[in-house]
């Protein structure tokens, strides 16, 4: 049997209180005693404490967890996910407390026992497309939370750091109709659980289950019916995971037709980044006809010359754990929205006129 706390302190002679205190309030005991009790620790091949007990006793884990519906890979090798990751470490080195990335399994009926069994202070909930499955197990438990997309629900206990995904949606695809386009493809990451990648009928916007899709395709298909061009008539792309790949894979299934889009507006850069592969493979005709727009302004969108919106993603991170680790003492101050920009470069002009 491994050695205990009781076994140090039988052979110290002393309780178990005084040995436990030589590890964690070393400042009770004389240097000699507790040289004493962490010799006869050793000897014994006694490890000290559960540090994981220790914890939990004392109410205060020292680590927030980063929420998010993906693979582990996703949070080092998606760009964006890599910059706000890069503000939340931020601030939790500020902060003196530790990060604990938790994907959520795809399988509703474990979402509870992840959530259970992490070992956190509080969450950073990103990205999260089924939110109030996660929110109500957080809840739960009791930890506070901080959300990076507004929620029309929220109350004073419920915290946000977001943007107006609408408006800035809204925002790029203004320009696009102002330079003529009418034939459009919107571009999004698994806007239906389960669908194939390619074009897909989806009835309207609100039906994209993940809300930061569905405010993105909703700003989209607000600008274009303000110019006449109904929904129905829009095409809607689905991607099989945010990836150039699965990007490229959606338009160039959108390109076999005789009237391809003339505009292709994705709700991420790197599907916009794929969009731009498929229109290259496709030949000079399409790659210099059709306009490409993304979304977050990653450092890839600068050097493809890709048109987009900004947002800042270290700042999200940052202001999110901030808000998690200081609490607000205005419930009003937890609502935060950030500003976007609208990016115009080289990947969108005019309309082609045939």
């Amino acid at each position: 049997m491994k050695p205990t706390l009781q076994d140090v302190a039988d052979a110290v002679g002393v309780s178990r209180s005084t040995v436990s205190n030589a590890y964690s309030r070393p400042d009770q005991l004389s240097a000699a005693l507790r040289t004493k009790i962490l010799d006869a620790a050793r000897r014994l091949g006694y490890p000290g404490p559960n540090p994981t007990a220790r914890s939990l006793r004392r109410g205060v884990v020292g680590a927030i967890g980063v929420l998010f519906t993906s693979q582990l890979s996703y949070a080092f090798t998606d760009p964006f996910a890599v910059r706000f990751l890069t503000g939340v470490s931020e601030a939790a080195e500020r902060h003196g407390t530790n990060l604990l990335l938790v994907p959520l399994p795809a399988e509703r009926a474990r979402v509870r026992a992840v959530i259970d069994n992490a070992a956190v202070d509080g969450f950073c909930v990103y990205c999260v497309g089924d939110e109030d499955w996660a929110l109500a197990a957080i809840r739960d438990r009791g930890l506070p939370y901080v959300t990076t997309a507004p929620r029309p629900d929220a109350g004073p206990a419920d915290r946000y750091v977001g943007i107006d995904e609408r408006a800035a949606a809204r925002s790029v695809a203004d320009h696009v109709a102002a330079l003529g386009h009418r034939r459009v493809a919107l571009l999004g990451d698994t806007v239906l659980p389960d669908a194939p990648g390619g074009p897909l009928r989806l009835a309207a916007p609100a039906d994209a289950p993940h809300p930061t899709t569905s405010g993105r395709l909703t700003g989209f298909a607000e600008a274009f019916a303000a110019v006449g061009v109904g929904w129905s008539a829009i095409t809607v792309l689905n991607a099989t995971g945010n990836s150039r790949a699965a990007g490229a894979a959606a338009v160039t299934a959108a390109l076999t037709g005789d009237q391809p889009p003339t505009a292709v507006l994705a709700c991420s850069d790197v599907l916009a980044l794929g969009a731009l592969d498929a229109l290259a493979e496709a030949g000079p005709r399409l790659a210099h006809s059709v306009s490409v727009t993304g979304f977050d302004d990653i450092a890839e969108a600068a050097t493809a010359g890709l048109t987009t919106v900004r947002q800042p993603a270290e700042e999200k991170g940052r202001l999110a754990a901030a808000l998690l680790l200081e609490p607000p003492a205005d419930p009003a101050d937890g609502h935060v929205l950030l500003p976007t920009d609208l990016v115009v470069r080289t990947s969108t002009g005019p309309v082609t006129r045939s």
